[in-house]
């Protein structure tokens, strides 16, 4: 399913998307109709369109264009849902822009996938904390990860602390309690769920290199798979078993989901 404001999208308009690569996204895993933090990804897209287009989307609307999309679809799907204006082009991005909302689907991955191994590699990415499509950076830096050997990158800052991961947050415990990074990232929405709905002790805290071989347990967490396990960072291994691991998986799986 690819849909431009409700209707099937057409080349010019997908061109468009790939030519210029100026908009914004968030992705929801949607299951019988209803989304884990489904307040929180149309509160993403509110505040990041302002951002970029200095504009709000309808987050009705959004919902409505959803709800066409995986209606009559059985099995749990990845939605995507892209802001962005066909009209704007290369050469005025200054112009005024009403931008569209582009809706995909795709099945979604496997609720229970093996734990990652990842390296660790230096990049800021261009507004961290806006959810955009330019993710070309990203992409690169998984690529030669992949071809090394690893499954994922997880990226530094310019103080070498842990910051996220290409598409994910990332988060640890130190046998006492959570700790997520205090490096600038891409605030996430399974993450923000976690920290909402964790009764035990958590902290935000620098966390380079030198001090992975301190911590327990590291995981990563995105909408599409929840909590993932990392079982090495850097040759860095920890117990992809952990007890905090099925516990942070039930949290999250039993966290409310709010209808389309």
């Amino acid at each position: 399913m690819t849909e431009l404001n409700g209707e099937p999208a057409g080349i010019r308009e997908l061109t468009a998307l790939a030519m210029t690569n100026y908009g914004h996204f968030t992705t929801m895993r949607v299951e019988d109709g209803r989304v884990r933090g489904l307040s929180l990804h149309l509160d993403r897209l509110v505040r990041d369109c302002g951002v970029l287009f200095g504009t709000d989307p309808d987050r009705d609307r959004v919902r409505e264009l959803a709800r066409r999309a995986v209606a009559d679809t059985a099995g749990p799907l990845t939605v995507r849902v892209t802001v962005y204006d066909p009209d704007l082009g290369l050469e005025r991005p200054g112009a005024e822009a009403t931008p569209r909302i582009l809706v995909t689907t795709r099945p979604a991955a496997a609720p229970s996938l093996p734990p990652l191994s990842v390296r660790t590699a230096p990049h800021h990415r261009d507004l961290p904390e806006v959810k955009h499509v330019g993710l070309f950076g990203l992409l690169r830096l998984r690529r030669l990860a992949q071809l090394d050997g690893y499954d994922d990158v997880l990226l530094t800052d310019e103080r070498g602390a842990v910051s996220e991961g290409a598409t994910w947050n990332v988060g640890f415990f130190d046998g006492d309690r959570l700790l997520w990074p205090d490096a600038v990232c891409l605030p996430g929405v399974t993450q923000e769920l976690l920290r909402r709905g964790h009764g035990g002790p958590q902290h935000t805290a620098r966390i380079d290199r030198e001090r992975l071989g301190e911590l327990r347990a590291a995981f990563a967490l995105n909408a599409g798979v929840g909590v993932r396990p990392i079982r090495s960072i850097d040759g860095v291994e920890f117990d992809p078993e952990h007890p905090v691991l099925a516990t942070l998986r039930k949290e999250y799986a039993t966290t409310e989901a709010e209808p389309l």
